[in-house]
């Protein structure tokens, strides 16, 4: 009974995610590059946001381009053909993807809250240049916060050799260190980002 259930599921995964993942690719590819397109294109009129925007675009297609060889992946019914170390890269881009998109939005957050209800405060006083720094701030911070997983093991031959988040035998230890990465990752510039909100909310309804 189990052994049906799991390959049930395995097929059902197989047909489910390879047209998923193949439509999110061509779909992603075409949005993400109109959408950079349209802001090279209107560059000057969007002010300092840009930057992050910018970069919040770089980080899809960052993950875009994994998709390919998880496409392979689940078509070949999770058998892994790229090794160890584009398996590990592969969830690295991933983790880049999620967590970079994440800070690049709570800085546009807090733009927006200092836009809205500090504009004179922060005229003229941020610019570009500020912006810049920031995003290779958030890519540095992503990145150290992201390289630990590279470190536990991705790979488990069985039958076929799959390419998971963590194997069984470090699920304790990647536990750990997957709590403080949601803390800092996602917690964090979530409450930023909901006060923030808030606040920007309030202050309207007030005027």
């Amino acid at each position: 009974m189990n052994n049906s259930n799991c390959s049930v599921n395995r097929e059902f995964i197989k047909r489910f995610l390879v047209p998923v993942y193949s439509s999110v690719l061509i779909i992603g590819l075409l949005a993400n590059g109109w959408g950079l397109k349209s802001l090279l294109q209107n560059w000057n009129k969007l002010g300092n946001v840009n930057v992050f925007v910018l970069n919040l675009g770089l980080t899809d297609i960052l993950h875009l381009l994994t998709l390919p060889f998880l496409i392979v992946y689940y078509a070949m019914d999770r058998n892994w053909i790229f090794g160890d170390a584009l398996c590990k890269i592969t969830r690295f881009c991933f983790n880049l993807n999620l967590y970079g998109s994440i800070g690049f939005l709570t800085c546009i957050s807090v733009y927006r809250y200092l836009a809205i209800v500090h504009p004179m405060r922060v005229m003229g006083r941020i610019t570009v240049t500020h912006s810049v720094a920031i995003s290779v701030m958030v890519w540095l911070l992503v990145s150290v916060q992201s390289l630990p997983n590279m470190f536990f093991t991705k790979t488990l031959e069985n039958n076929t050799k799959e390419c998971l988040r963590t194997r069984d035998n470090d699920v304790e230890r990647y536990l750990k260190y997957n709590l403080g990465w949601t803390l800092t990752g996602f917690c964090i510039p979530l409450l930023i980002t909901g006060l923030l909100w808030t606040h920007d909310r309030r202050y309207l309804q007030d005027k």
